[in-house]
């Protein structure tokens, strides 16, 4: 007699469904793996080892101990959508309403995958910009939706902008215009953008807008890293592209609380956007995790309106970080890339005799004792460059400093 499940079928007719097919271990849990089995420097994952807000560690124990341990309402706690709505308002002079146009989610990804599930239907395509994170194909494919890939453009060196601090990547308009076809329905930008550590600059981000508001496409922007944006960054602070004209009607903005925090692990993301945007997102939302992190959100609503004064200080320590790294690599003959936020930067990797990054990169803890992200874990479009790699500049200073010097006596 079969079983009560799946009575009659032997265990080798049960296979994945077809939007998981294929999908294994990632990059970066193998390359995470990898530096535990070696001991080498990880500066592949970006997961930080800079310290967190004292009174915002206290503020959750306080949250814990006061009884803050239970659902807390679908849509987050009040608090925390009330102080998003503010630092949304007092930063980019954009007005939502806590009630129905911020959602609070299980952190980026979630608000991301939700996003894509509750604005796609099945052979519906969506923009983004190559290479990307890899979460963003991944929503796309478990929505039923083809993910078409914009390529941005390596920046020649010693143009203007790169001068003195390395090549950076740009926007090709004429590529975006070309990508948008009838089934387009949503753009998805990242900015500031891993892996890349661009920023859009004003003109770019004017002619993203242009192109969805001739098309009628929705932006899902990811500005997680929003507050990261280094002083000596060309493009100056952050801008959100809702802020353009006749763009918050048709954005759902996505941050969160991880990267400025460094809180990772507390997974509390939100969304803005308009009460339509939104509730769809929600509906989705509703039956992936409902809610969470109760304590997490009270402790949260009041970091929020100090964050500024505590993201110049990471902004100078990750600046800094940044700087000692990207000297580094360029003394060890790793041609690095110019970042002008978030935790990231590109080197190209072909000067010590390596065109596959991915090779490099399970070379590199036995034979400088750092681990890195091969980009070409970013790269949707095939035939995409694989000379590039990651290195990630958010550990702690010794941490960094170490991997320059592992990684100066073995080029």
């Amino acid at each position: 007699m079969g079983s009560e499940f799946g009575a009659g079928r032997r265990d080798a007719d049960w296979r994945p469904a077809a939007r998981v097919a294929g999908v294994g271990t990632s990059v970066f849990t193998e390359m995470t793996e990898l530096a535990r089995s070696t001991g080498a420097v990880n500066l592949g994952q970006g997961v930080p080892e800079l310290p967190s807000p004292p009174q915002l560690l206290a503020d959750v124990a306080d949250a814990v101990r006061s009884g803050a341990n239970q659902y807390p309402p679908a849509h987050g706690a009040p608090a925390l959508r009330e102080a998003v709505a503010a630092h949304q308002l007092r930063r980019y002079g954009l007005a939502y309403d806590p009630r129905d146009e911020v959602l609070v989610t299980t952190g980026a990804t979630e608000a991301l995958a939700a996003a894509l599930l509750g604005l796609c239907d099945p052979g519906d395509e969506v923009l983004a910009f190559d290479p990307c994170y890899d979460a963003y194909p991944a929503g796309a494919r478990f929505a039923g939706a083809k993910l078409v890939a914009v390529p941005l453009v390596e920046e020649a060196w010693g143009s203007p902008r790169a001068a003195g601090t390395g090549g950076g990547f740009v926007l090709d308009e004429d590529a975006l215009r070309a990508a948008v076809t009838p089934r387009t329905r949503v753009l998805l930008l990242n900015t500031p953008h891993n892996p890349t550590g661009k920023v859009f600059t004003p003109d770019e981000l004017a002619a993203v807008a242009e192109v969805c508001r001739e098309h009628g496409l929705v932006v899902v922007t990811d500005e997680v890293y929003e507050h990261l944006v280094f002083d000596d960054a060309p493009t100056g602070a952050h801008r959100t592209i809702a802020a353009l004209p006749g763009m918050r009607e048709r954005t759902l903005t996505i941050s969160s609380a991880g990267k400025t925090f460094n809180v990772t692990g507390w997974k509390i993301g939100w969304v803005c956007g308009p009460a339509r945007l939104v509730a769809a997102v929600a509906g989705v939302k509703q039956f992936l995790t409902y809610a969470s992190g109760t304590p997490y959100q009270e402790a949260l609503a009041r970091a929020l309106g100090g964050v500024e004064e505590w993201a110049a200080e990471v902004r100078r320590a990750l600046g800094r970080n940044r700087d000692l790294l990207s000297e580094g690599l360029e003394r060890a003959g790793l041609r690095p890339y110019r970042a002008d936020a978030g935790y990231f930067l590109q080197a190209d990797i072909r000067a010590w005799g390596h065109g596959d990054g991915v090779r490099f990169c399970h070379e590199l803890p036995s034979r400088a004792g750092v681990v890195a992200i091969p980009t070409s874990a970013f790269w949707v479009r095939p035939g995409a460059p694989s000379h590039l790699v990651r290195f990630s500049f958010c550990r702690s200073e010794d941490s960094v400093r170490a991997a320059v010097e592992r990684l100066g006596g073995s080029g």
